[in-house]
């Protein structure tokens, strides 16, 4: 774990490096660290549908209910927004 938090020293804005944080911090039931690196991940990858669903799971297992469920709705409005961005490059393509 020592080596992620360097990683992220070196470069805050590496959002793999704050995923595999979340989920260390997570399977060591450290809820506030877990969330606050999913959430850097959200920040930092905010059209990537994944990212909120993995802060989703972390908040559950926090017992943060409602931030839960918020997460996951983010990931449903960013899976609609990636299949809109899809179906209009497609069409500017075929035009």
């Amino acid at each position: 774990m020592s080596k992620l938090q360097e990683i992220i020293q070196l470069d805050p804005s590496y959002a793999l490096a704050h995923a595999a944080l979340s989920v260390f911090h997570s399977k060591l039931d450290e809820h506030e660290k877990a969330v606050e690196h999913a959430r850097k991940v959200c920040e930092l990858e905010p059209e990537d549908p994944f990212s909120f669903v993995a802060l989703s799971l972390i908040c559950q297992k926090a017992g943060l209910i409602a931030e839960a469920e918020e997460a996951m709705w983010q990931a449903r409005q960013a899976q609609v927004a990636a299949i809109q961005r899809r179906h209009a490059s497609s069409d500017d393509g075929h035009q």
